[in-house]
């Protein structure tokens, strides 16, 4: 701040961006949202309010706990909740695409709890960008 004036830094919203959101929880082995991701949520509704051409993907992924067909069902549940949860705050539901990858994509080896935590993941992947 330099004589009351705030200096942000604004990442461009590009195609392909992806990112990982942290915050948005799930009661265990539900697709149940937990009340601490709902802020986060708000924040992303806010912006897709302020960007109305975006089009992303919310996908859901999960650790290696339990059946793979477990797994798959469980992540396509969550990114539902999740777009469910936004197109209730009036997002449109063509700008939304809800997709499980259950524990297809993990970014660490699931051989550790902490590994686990952190496949345990919801991601928002920006596909299209219309103005």
């Amino acid at each position: 701040v330099l004589d009351g004036i705030v200096e942000l830094k604004l990442t461009p919203i590009d195609v392909n961006t992806s990112l990982n959101l942290k915050d948005i929880l799930f009661e265990s082995g539900s697709a149940q949202l937990s009340e601490v991701s709902f802020s986060q949520l708000d924040r992303i509704v806010e912006v897709m309010i302020t960007n109305p051409g975006m089009r992303v993907e919310i996908s859901a992924h999960t650790d290696d706990i339990g059946s793979d067909a477990f797994n798959q069902s469980l992540s396509d549940k969550r990114a539902h909740s999740i777009v469910d949860y936004m197109v209730s705050h009036d997002i449109p539901d063509n700008n939304l695409v809800a997709k499980g990858y259950g524990e297809k994509k993990p970014v660490v080896p699931n051989d550790s709890e902490e590994n686990r935590l952190k496949n345990r993941r919801v991601e928002l992947k920006v596909l299209e960008v219309l103005n």
